[in-house]
């Protein structure tokens, strides 16, 4: 069995509590959106909070794989009002920003320690935040984008064909 190097594990341990703890801030802005009766946002902001509960299960996968139980650390409340569907969009792209800095962290670690499997596995989520990060940013840009009630009651009723049309183009 591999020993995990004890900053690489600190970092996996850290980044596994990140991906629950975004998946809670994803459920938050579903359930806000669902509120304001932005259904679209909602169903695709629940989607997300399941992919970010899957994150976290790979990331408990490769720590049991390694003879290690995950440390789950307490998951803070997550922000529950915006202003508006614009400020719920930017808060999800700077989730996604932080995400990355801290799945980049985990990474930079691993190929100081010269841990091979744990940097060959968080190569995977690296591919994976550029998806992340350019979803949310046509994200953001289509709701700047519509201007009136009628384009942001279409862009509701369509983001998730949108967002998704992106990722499939992406794969």
């Amino acid at each position: 069995m591999n020993k995990i190097p004890a900053k690489v594990l600190a970092e996996l341990n850290r980044q596994f509590n990140q991906e629950l703890s975004a998946a809670h801030s994803y459920r938050a802005l579903s359930l806000w959106c669902d509120d304001q009766n932005f259904k679209g946002f909602a169903r695709y902001f629940a989607r997300q909070a399941g992919e970010e509960q899957e994150h976290a299960a790979k990331i408990t996968a490769h720590l049991i794989d390694r003879g290690v139980l995950p440390e789950m650390a307490a998951i803070p409340a997550p922000r529950r009002e915006f202003k508006s569907l614009l400020e719920a969009a930017q808060h999800a792209q700077a989730m996604e920003l932080d995400n990355t800095k801290g799945i980049h962290a985990v990474y930079e670690a691993a190929l100081a320690a010269k841990d091979y499997p744990a940097h060959v596995f968080m190569q995977w989520f690296v591919n994976e935040q550029v998806e992340e990060e350019a979803w949310c940013l046509e994200m953001v840009e289509r709701v700047q984008g519509a201007t009136c009630a009628g384009s942001l009651s279409d862009l509701d009723r369509h983001i998730e064909r949108y967002l998704e049309d992106g990722k499939k183009e992406e794969d």
